[in-house]
């Protein structure tokens, strides 16, 4: 059984920093691209970064760029979203998905963990 779970969200003051894990169970990251996707209250769900079964990585939204970094350990089978310089605006459920070789839409992935809350608040 495919199995994605994060960890690591939590209530955070502005300016502050995050880091989520996504540990993979029942398959390699060496073959399978992980993608992070957050949803805000009342917002569609939105990708944020991917990194692909080789290693390349991808930041979606401008607004994350400079300060959101995905990265993988693939001795522990965990990819990870590091975030600095959180905003309110970054507040939201975050999800990571699983689908083989390289990134793609959300509609693509077949596997996906539970969310974990991120608040960023004052």
């Amino acid at each position: 059984q495919l199995t994605v779970v994060e960890s690591g969200g939590g209530l955070v003051q502005p300016g502050k920093s995050l880091r989520l894990s996504c540990v993979a169970s029942g398959f390699s990251l060496d073959d399978y691209a992980i993608g992070w996707f957050r949803q805000a209250p009342g917002k569609e769900r939105e990708a944020v970064s991917c990194i692909s079964y080789i290693g390349m990585t991808v930041n979606y939204p401008d607004s994350v760029m400079g300060r959101f970094r995905i990265s993988r350990d693939r001795g522990k089978n965990t990819a990870y979203l590091q975030m600095n310089s959180l905003r309110l605006e970054d507040t939201g459920v975050y999800y990571c998905a699983a689908r083989r070789s390289i990134c793609s839409e959300s509609g693509a992935y077949d596997t996906w963990g539970q969310g974990t809350q991120v608040t960023v608040s004052s």
